[in-house]
């Protein structure tokens, strides 16, 4: 065998070689390739699932937390605590309805205004805090108010009634603190005689202070021809 012979031989070993190589180094990539994609789609994925656990916890916590309470998702919040208004409710007290449109029609406006209202313990509810001064703009209309002894005309006449239904709600609780309450200077129709609590803005308020251990929740309405207040604790 001549020289160029053997150096042509040798020239396609090295070739074989060489390619050799280099298919199962580029095997060898493809395979690390893919294991790297299925990593990152593994962490992918579990980061979409933490982030929905971290949003359904989000949830669950909104829903449980008396911070996020309000009226209008109670129910979802009594629901997803296996309980009812009944068994959250520590009191009640309802006063007989009556008098013209204009009173009945004050009287819905501050329950509205009142419902729902969250105390946590030791905060101290204020009548007038809550309900404010009693305005056209806000909707109340002039009604029966007692002033001193007499009976007049003024805007948010019924309000009084509003007040006392709750004052004796908060009677049967005796974790519950009557900081302020002014009786009227004539009797009442709607409850017992020393049991009313008058409200006047910037001059008589109802105030309690919650001493429960826990937050409370005040419920008012006026239907069904009552007066209705009750406290639940939440």
């Amino acid at each position: 065998m001549n020289k160029s012979a053997k150096t042509l031989i040798v020239f396609f070993i090295i070739l074989g070689i060489f390619l050799v190589i280099f298919f199962v180094s580029n095997k060898m990539n493809e395979v690390n390739q893919s294991q790297v994609t299925n990593e990152n789609n593994k962490q992918s994925s579990d980061i979409n699932n933490l982030s929905n656990i971290n949003l359904n916890e989000k949830k669950q916590n909104v829903i449980n937390s008396v911070d996020n309470l309000n009226i209008n998702n109670l129910n979802e919040y009594l629901e997803k605590n296996n309980t009812s208004i009944e068994e959250k409710e520590i009191s009640n007290f309802s006063t007989p309805l009556s008098g013209d449109e204009n009173r009945l029609e004050n009287i819905r406006i501050s329950c509205n205004t009142i419902n729902g209202k969250i105390l946590k313990d030791g905060e101290t509810f204020s009548f007038n805090e809550v309900v404010g001064k009693p305005t056209e703009e806000k909707g109340y209309k002039e009604a029966d108010v007692i002033i001193g002894t007499k009976l007049e005309k003024g805007l948010g006449g019924g309000n009084c009634q509003v007040s006392t239904t709750l004052y004796n709600a908060c009677l049967n609780i005796k974790e519950i603190e009557i900081v302020e309450r002014n009786p009227h200077k004539r009797k009442v129709s709607y409850v017992e005689e020393g049991k009313d609590a008058s409200v006047s803005y910037g001059t008589l308020d109802l105030k309690f202070t919650n001493h429960t251990g826990s937050s409370i929740m005040i419920l008012m309405n006026s239907e069904d021809n009552k007066v209705t207040a009750k406290i639940l604790k939440i």
